[in-house]
């Protein structure tokens, strides 16, 4: 800290030209950093030695459960498993017993999951995708270019609900990639077995190559355990693609078929306005997506007259904050290949945020194209175009993203990206009356990730500069993390420096003219023995400078966390907090009055966390902070979520949020009541009702959402869907909404 007071009083000695040098020479230094870390750390993958040899199936094999096959009896096994929780210390004591085949089609999966105590599965429903810590499960993860990045995850509960995903930053699995494979999972005394069959064309895979990465994750709650085939430290996943296996095919693949997937849907709906007071709305629509292969690496997702309807109404939250809230994207076309998209940057300093596209305008066509070019390129192009709004004058506007990714080393990556929105045939009308509207914005960025084999280093360091037509001023914007991650210790360091003018229409970035750093320290401590698995204290300090230098944020935090064997964990905070206000803030966020720009308050917090043992059917957690608040107030708030199953057919949530907030006058005693209680029905695998009612004292509304879904056919879905929003005090009905969705895929 010393030093970096010593280089912000040079700068500040020597004003703007110096600030812009130290800039420019953190920049540099970190990107040294990075590079210095990522040859130091380059390394061939771990468990290269871990090998199973595949070969061509002796037996036609049917997807039941059942395992009763020739092919199976002739197939490796792959069994000896390797424990990673609790501890990464012996092999595991829950058993694993899979193998692996092939024919022309598919590549085949049979996974043997014996038991070690007595009792039912630990489930949570039979939804697709399921929550991994909450499940008996078994998952498989496949590198299938042998880049350590990218792949693919397949998988099912114990209950037989399916799991499958795309594989990014080297292990991570985006669970909105849905595609046709068939699987099956029996149940007896003292196992489940779970059999799958998934299409080559299902996946993309580099032609000609014969060895695949691969590993399978085990993880049984009643013995609370986490395994994997290969050996794996505990403080990584298991989906770390760095310490897969091989998976040595007997003789090269089938060539990756084409493939031309076409889904429409039609819909009809009613709307109505009680507050508007409007006649019924009758709507009727129709519209598909078409997914084509270009290549055995590269695929095209086509979408006209999408329609969302069916997707999850956004969790609410109570907002005491002074800026925008950050809701996460659902719609399924823009999650697919999100690393190559919405991953840029950071969580507060996204330049692409795709909810942006078709938030107060239709969509009314979009492309997408996204995978490999060769062993060491991606390329990801998306174009959206929304259609005029009459009403607000909103013109009619087109959405351009570029990525272009280049492996570096073993796993880490380069990548520049180009985001655009223009506004189509917008000429801005000189009447200060009406609305005007920007002609275009466009951001240009370079990212580098650093991505050792051994996951020890990871960073990120990030260069934008924004274009639109009023920007005359600093719409620069850099940003570098590096963390440093083993057993007993974590140390990471985070800046991000945004100019005053820097402006991302289609991002999400809700503040400007700053500088942060952020330096954390963690230090975990391991009993031998007793029921605490691990221990340690955690510190992390947070400050906020304006772009002279002049401190305006400061979050100090002091946590100390206890790990039980059981999987609870609680932990104890102090926090420390300063705020200088940018602009005028309603600390209620209720407008009812303002302190004003320049006023400074300083307070402390204590509180505490708490998350139950996932393997019980009654799950909860408990949060709590109490201390001061701006102008020597209080705010004092409870927060907690209570989890009920019935396994595996229905899965029960309340979540809630009471904020006490009590400041001089005139805002005085001010209580927030935020209630969401969730019903998930799982009737069978392709049967599912959710019903969901969010209470929000702060907005004053009451939203009901149920939604049902039938899927009749794989990946073909049947969706009626029915919302309602009330007003609170006097309840009255402000708004209906009742949505019937066919959707059907078809493989031409």
């Amino acid at each position: 800290m010393r030093t970096f007071n010593a280089i912000v009083n040079l700068a500040a000695k020597y004003n703007c030209n110096s600030l812009k040098t130290l800039i420019a020479l953190k920049n540099i230094v970190c990107l040294l950093l990075l590079v210095i870390a990522e040859t130091t750390l380059f390394a061939q993958r771990k468990n290269d030695g871990y090998k199973y040899y595949i070969h061509r199936a002796s037996s036609p094999i049917k997807i039941d459960g059942l395992a009763n096959e020739q092919a199976w009896k002739d197939a490796q096994a792959a069994t000896d498993f390797y424990m990673v929780l609790p501890m990464d210390t012996s092999c595991a004591h829950v058993n694993t017993d899979v193998r692996l085949a092939y024919d022309n089609e598919n590549l085949y999966l049979l996974a043997i999951c014996y038991k070690r105590l007595d009792g039912p599965n630990m489930v949570e429903s039979l939804r697709r995708d399921f929550s991994f810590v909450k499940n008996d499960n078994f998952l498989l993860f496949m590198d299938t270019f042998g880049d350590q990045t990218t792949g693919f995850s397949f998988g099912a509960n114990a209950a037989g609900a399916q799991w499958d995903g795309t594989m990014y930053d080297g292990g991570k699995v985006d669970l909105n990639w849905d595609n046709k494979w068939i699987s099956a999972v029996k149940n007896d005394g003292d196992k489940y077995v779970f059999e799958a069959a998934i299409p080559f064309k299902t996946i993309r895979y580099k032609k000609g190559i014969k060895e695949w990465g691969i590993n399978f994750s085990r993880n049984d709650l009643k013995t609370t355990e986490k395994s994997s085939w290969t050996p794996i430290p505990r403080q990584f996943p298991t989906a770390s693609l760095s310490y897969t296996g091989a998976l040595v095919w007997d003789a090269p693949l089938p060539e990756a078929q084409h493939n031309i997937s076409f889904i429409p849907y039609v819909l009809a709906g009613v709307t109505k306005d009680y507050i508007a007071q409007t006649p019924t709305g009758f709507k009727k629509q129709f519209g598909a997506d078409a997914k084509i292969t270009v290549s055995s690496s590269m695929n095209l997702d086509l979408t006209v007259n999408p329609d969302f309807s069916q997707v999850d109404v956004d969790k609410q939250v109570t907002n005491l904050s002074r800026f925008e809230l950050f809701f996460p994207e659902k719609r399924q076309f823009f999650l697919e290949n999100a690393d190559l998209f919405s991953n840029l940057g950071y969580a507060n300093i996204r330049p692409f945020f795709s909810r942006r596209i078709g938030l107060d305008a239709p969509i009314g066509a979009g492309a997408r194209l996204s995978g490999k070019i060769d062993k060491n390129w991606r390329l990801g192009v998306m174009d959206m175009e929304t259609d005029k709004t009459p009403t607000t004058g909103l013109p009619a506007e087109n959405f351009a993203v570029v990525a272009l990714q280049r492996k570096l080393f073993k796993k880490s990556n380069i990548e520049f990206f180009y985001i655009d929105k223009t506004a189509i045939g917008y000429h801005p009308s000189k009447d200060s009356v009406g609305p005007h509207y920007s002609t275009y914005n466009r951001n240009v960025g370079l990212e580098y990730n650093l991505a050792p084999s051994n996951n020890t280093w990871t960073g990120k360091t990030i260069f934008i500069q924004s274009f639109s037509p009023a920007n005359k001023g600093n719409g620069f914007v850099h940003a570098a993390n590096i963390l440093y991650s083993v057993r007993k210790w974590q140390v990471g360091w985070q800046q991000e420096y945004v100019g005053n003018n820097y402006n991302a229409e289609v991002g999400y970035v809700p503040r400007n003219n700053y500088m942060k750093i952020n330096p954390t320290l963690s230090r975990f401590f391991f009993p031998k023995g007793g029921i605490v698995l691990s221990h340690g204290p955690q510190i992390s300090s947070t400050y906020y400078f304006d772009t002279k230098l002049h401190r305006t944020d400061n979050e100090t935090a002091l946590t100390y966390l206890i790990t039980f064997r059981n999987r609870i964990t609680f932990d104890v905070v102090g926090l420390n907090d300063y705020v200088k206000l940018l602009a005028p803030f309603d600390p209620t966020n209720l407008g009812k009055d303002s302190l004003p720009k320049g006023f400074a308050s300083q307070w402390n917090t204590i509180g505490f966390d708490i998350v139950s043992q996932p393997q019980h059917t009654l799950t909860y957690t408990l949060s709590g902070r109490f201390g001061s608040y701006y102008d020597g107030g209080h705010l004092n708030n409870i927060s907690g979520d209570v989890g009920y199953r019935i396994q595996p057919f229905v899965n029960i949530d309340v979540a809630a949020s009471y904020n006490d907030l009590r400041l001089p006058k005139p805002w005085g005693v001010t209580d927030f009541l935020l209630v969401g209680p969730k019903i998930d029905v799982t009737m069978t695998n392709t049967l599912f009702l959710t019903a969901y009612m969010q209470y929000n004292q702060q907005t004053k509304n009451i939203n009901l959402n149920t939604r049902f879904q039938w899927r009749y056919k794989p990946a073909s879905d049947l969706f009626l869907v029915y919302t309602d929003n009330y007003y609170i005090g006097p309840i009255f009905v402000k708004s209906r909404q009742l949505v019937l969705k066919f959707t059907y895929w078809l493989n031409l």
